[in-house]
C-alpha cells in the first residue's frame, strides 16, 4: 500500500512538472508570434513625431502630455534614464508609452530610522526585513511612472482593440529589454498601475513570464454634479461628517490660518521642496525623489487651467502647508503636499488640504477626484472609494520568476476601511 501510495505520489508530481514545461513552452511559443505592427523607440521625447505622439497619448492621462513628460525629464528626477516609443499600424500611429529605469538602493525600500514607531524599533521581524531590504540594490526599469499612480505610461487609439495593444506593449518592452543587454539589463521591469478590469485584455504580458500583483488602491471620489460649491459637498454628508469637517474649518480660523492659493511657486521653490522631503522621508516605499525645480517647472508649464496650488498659512506668514492639483481631464488629480508636522499635531492641517483639492475639483467641474494610495482611512472619510489597482512585473532571471510569484504572494497592502459619509437617499 505505501509503494502504491509513493508512485501515485511520485506520478502527480512528474504531471505537475510536466505540466509546468508545457506551460513555459507555450509561453514561449507566444512570444515568437509576433504582432503585425511597428515600433519607433527613442532615448528622448523630442527625437519622436510630436504630432504623432500627441495624437495617441490625448487618450490616456496627463501624465503623458509633452508638456509634463519633458519637465520631468529636464527638471524632475535625477539619475533616472528615460525611454519613449510609439506603435504604429500600417504608418498611422496607434498607442505611445514611456518608461523610467532607476537603481534603487535598499534604504529607497523602508522609512527613515527616525521616523519608524517604537513598536516597530522594538519589533525583530521587522528589523530582521529591514536589514535585508537595506542591503538591497536593484535596477528596475518602469512603464508608467515613478512619481504618480494610474495608467501614466501606455495609452492607444480606444477605437483598436485593447487585448492587440497591449500584446503590442509587451512586445515593445522585449525589444527594449534584450537591447538593454548592452547597458546592464534591469533586475525587474514593471508595468503600473492597471485597473482590475484591464486584467483580461493585458494577460499578453504573461507569455512574457510578468506576474499581476495587486497593490494598494487609489482612493476615488466621485463628484456629485449638484456640488457646485464646497458647501453643497458640506451639505451632502450626514450630520457625523459634516460637523467634523466644519470643526477642522473653524478649528483653523480660531488659530488665525490662512487659505490662499499660489499662482507663482519659484519664490516658494526651496521652503516647497523641504516640506515634501519631510514628506517623502515617512514614505515606506521611495522609489525616486522629486527636485526643488519640479513642481515650479511644471506649474510653468501647465499653467492655471491644469495646475493649481493651495497653501494654508499661519497668521504670521508662515507656511504651515500646501496640496497641488492636476486636471487630467474630467478628473483632479490631488497629487504633491508638504507639511510643516508640528503644526499638524495641533492643527487639522492635512484634513483641510484634502478639502482644499475637493474645492478645486469643484471649481474646475471635475467629474471625480484621486487621492492616490496613502491614508486610506482620512479618504474614506471624505467620501472616497477604493479603486482596485495592480502591475505586471517580472524578474530578469527566468528561473527566479517563479520565486517572485510565491514572494509577492505574501507581500500585504492595506484595505481602506468601508464607510459612507453621505446622506442616505
Amino acid at each position: 500500500m505505501a509503494r502504491k501510495a509513493l508512485a501515485r505520489k511520485n506520478t502527480r508530481r512528474l504531471g505537475s512538472i510536466s505540466r509546468s514545461f508545457q506551460k513555459a513552452r507555450k509561453r514561449r511559443q507566444e512570444r515568437r508570434l509576433l504582432t503585425d505592427l511597428e515600433f519607433a523607440f527613442a532615448d528622448r521625447l523630442e527625437f519622436l513625431n510630436e504630432s504623432h505622439w500627441d495624437e495617441v497619448a490625448r487618450h490616456g492621462s496627463i501624465f503623458l502630455d509633452r508638456r509634463y513628460l519633458t519637465t520631468l525629464a529636464e527638471s524632475g528626477l535625477q539619475d533616472v534614464s528615460f525611454r519613449y516609443g510609439l506603435i504604429y499600424r500600417t504608418r498611422q500611429p496607434v498607442a505611445c508609452f514611456a518608461m523610467q529605469t532607476v537603481d534603487i538602493a535598499g534604504d529607497q525600500l523602508v522609512r527613515a530610522d527616525d521616523q519608524l514607531t517604537e513598536e516597530e524599533q522594538r519589533k525583530f521581524s521587522k528589523q530582521v526585513t529591514r536589514r535585508a531590504l537595506k542591503r538591497a540594490h536593484r535596477r528596475v526599469t518602469v512603464c508608467g511612472n515613478l512619481v504618480s499612480w494610474g495608467m501614466d505610461g501606455f495609452a492607444f487609439d480606444p477605437y483598436q482593440p485593447a487585448a492587440e495593444m497591449w500584446k503590442a506593449l509587451s512586445e515593445a518592452l522585449y525589444r527594449l529589454r534584450r537591447a538593454d543587454k548592452l547597458y546592464g539589463q534591469a533586475d525587474y521591469v514593471m508595468v503600473k498601475d492597471l485597473v482590475a478590469a484591464s486584467q483580461e485584455d493585458s494577460s499578453a504580458f504573461e507569455a512574457h513570464s510578468y506576474r499581476a500583483v495587486e497593490t494598494e488602491p487609489n482612493m476615488v471620489l466621485e463628484m456629485d454634479p449638484s456640488w457646485k460649491t464646497f458647501y453643497d459637498y458640506l451639505a451632502s454628508l450626514n450630520k457625523k461628517y459634516r460637523k467634523a469637517a466644519k470643526t477642522v474649518d473653524k478649528t483653523l480660523k480660531s488659530a488665525g490660518a490662512v487659505i490662499a492659493t499660489l499662482d507663482e511657486l519659484s519664490p516658494h521653490r526651496d521652503e516647497l521642496h523641504s516640506m515634501y522631503v519631510d514628506v517623502a522621508r515617512r514614505a515606506d516605499v521611495r522609489l525616486a525623489s522629486l527636485s526643488a525645480d519640479f513642481l515650479p517647472s511644471l506649474q510653468g508649464k501647465l499653467g492655471s487651467e491644469l495646475f493649481a496650488t493651495h497653501t494654508i498659512n499661519s497668521a504670521d506668514g508662515k507656511l504651515l502647508g500646501y496640496v497641488t492639483i492636476l486636471r487630467d481631464g474630467d478628473t483632479a488629480v490631488g497629487y504633491y503636499l508638504g507639511l510643516d508636522y508640528d503644526s499638524n499635531e495641533k492643527l487639522p492641517i492635512y484634513h483641510r488640504l484634502l478639502f482644499l483639492v475637493i474645492e478645486q475639483a469643484i471649481e474646475w467641474g471635475c467629474q471625480r477626484i484621486s487621492f492616490g494610495r496613502t491614508a486610506l482611512e482620512a479618504k474614506s472619510r471624505l467620501g472616497c472609494q477604493p479603486e482596485q489597482t495592480f502591475v505586471w512585473v517580472r524578474h530578469r532571471i527566468p528561473l527566479l520568476n517563479a520565486v517572485v510569484r510565491q514572494l509577492l504572494k505574501a507581500v500585504p497592502h492595506a484595505e481602506p476601511p468601508e464607510r459612507n459619509p453621505f446622506k442616505s437617499v
